[in-house]
């Protein structure tokens, strides 16, 4: 095991490494940022929105308030880092990476800012290491055939960007393709739990048996910070993470389920209904995903059953709907 945060790497074991997470504030980011505090690490936290540190851990955090799109900003953002973890994507729409397709300003967020942290993290002279960048990628990314989406495309060429890099040696270069994860915060999880606890029927534009990867949130940050540990031996890879595969209909089932124990009803229907004009072919056929480089490399694997992911987020959106008291 070797990476930015171990001994023996070439870099000042004298100082604490510094570790650069931008897009703190996200709900992977904000997961990544409590399992960085608990190492003996300088951290900082990069965000555009507020951001709370973490109590009690045994990081140094900082927290850098900034827009990246703005001149200068990932320069100031990088400066000094030893390793850094881009999470950054710009996703509306209750966070959906749909809006790739139409919204101008994507392309600019998740291409052009990861040329751009990779051209400012290039190995500086003098003898240090060449920093560490990981990519948070998806798995919408394959090594077999076009990418899917117009996000799958333009995560694909922000991987080539910094895979590039890692291959001239000026960073260390890391793109973990992520599933479909699973937080309180955004993605199809929490929005089929409010339309369950509001006691609307779920639907799907299939008959459910679509299969697809899902990961807890906090499993997700794990993977990020492991592949840190393993920058050595995973530098100049994309590597999908993997996750609990299950279809969509058995998800869906799940949360009407763990709905249905908070609001004492019985659990809403799972419907299929004729899918929207922006559907794509991909949504209509199984994602196949072959995790076993990155787990062999890492030894990772999910801690957390898809179960608890779901319970914790049909509970986390039935505290957000509760009237204040």
């Amino acid at each position: 095991m070797a990476g930015p945060l171990s001994p023996g790497t070439g870099r000042d074991t004298s100082r604490r490494p510094l570790i650069v997470v931008l897009g703190a504030s996200g709900y992977i980011g904000s997961a990544v940022v409590r399992e960085l505090a608990c190492r003996p690490v300088r951290l900082r936290a990069v965000a555009r929105g507020p951001f709370t540190v973490p109590a009690g851990g045994r990081a140094e955090t900082a927290v850098m308030r900034t827009d990246l799109t703005a001149p200068d900003a990932v320069a100031e953002a990088v400066r000094g880092a030893d390793a850094v973890i881009h999470l950054v994507a710009r996703m509306t729409g209750r966070g959906s990476w749909r809006s790739a397709a139409s919204d101008p300003q994507t392309e600019r967020v998740n291409v052009d800012l990861v040329r751009e942290v990779v051209e400012r993290c290039a190995a500086p002279s003098g003898g240090r290491p060449a920093p560490t960048v990981v990519l948070a990628s998806t798995n919408q990314v394959t090594d077999g055939g076009p990418p899917r989406s117009a996000y799958a495309r333009q995560k694909a060429a922000a991987e080539r960007h910094l895979l590039d890099a890692a291959l001239r040696g000026t960073v260390r270069g890391i793109a973990l393709r992520l599933p479909t994860t699973v937080g309180s915060e955004a993605g199809v999880a929490p929005a089929m739990a409010s339309r369950a606890l509001a006691g609307e029927a779920l639907t799907l534009w299939h008959d459910g048996a679509v299969r697809r990867e899902f990961l807890d949130v906090t499993d997700a940050a794990r993977a990020l910070v492991t592949a840190l540990d393993h920058a050595a031996d995973l530098d100049g890879r994309a590597c999908a993470v993997g996750g609990h595969v299950v279809g969509l209909g058995e998800l869906f089932r799940a949360i009407a389920a763990s709905a249905a124990r908070h609001t004492g009803r019985p659990p809403v229907p799972v419907r299929s209904v004729a899918p929207p004009e922006y559907a794509e072919t991909g949504d209509f056929h199984d994602l196949r995903v072959d995790s076993s480089a990155f787990r062999d490399v890492t030894g990772w694997r999910p801690e957390v059953p898809l179960s608890r992911a779901v319970d914790d987020v049909v509970a986390a959106v039935a505290r957000r709907r509760a009237p204040a008291r």
